[in-house]
């Protein structure tokens, strides 16, 4: 079973990102936390990292997030079930469908989070 802490941090995560507050979500993270980028591929890294790449998709889309059910899988990371919605600026949707978010947590912070299709 999830704990209870693990999910509300994951929660704050998803609430501060849909919100584009940006550093209430890197609160949620280790300072060099490693993370995807979903539109272009590849990783970014720290806090720097996330910044840039969320400032850089947010003026390009519109996406929201919204975590539907938590899991965890056998190596002890968090696998959460997620409505994602992607719109364009000007409110069309692009993409509207369930995705798998899996997170390693360390110190109570996430550490890595990657995205299954």
């Amino acid at each position: 079973m999830v704990g209870t802490s693990s999910i509300e941090l994951i929660r704050r995560a998803y609430q501060a990102f849909n919100a584009r507050d940006i550093d209430g979500a890197l609160a949620t993270m280790q300072p060099d936390v490693e993370w995807p980028n979903g539109m272009e591929g590849g990783t970014v890294h720290g806090h720097a990292g996330v910044r840039q790449y969320w400032t850089r998709q947010w003026g390009m889309i519109n996406p929201h997030v919204e975590p539907m059910t938590f899991d965890v899988d056998e190596a002890g990371r968090v696998l959460v079930g997620v409505h994602q919605v992607v719109r364009d600026l000007s409110g069309k949707v692009l993409l509207d469908r369930m995705v798998e978010h899996l997170y390693s947590l360390e110190g109570e912070l996430i550490r890595s989070m990657e995205i299954r299709e």
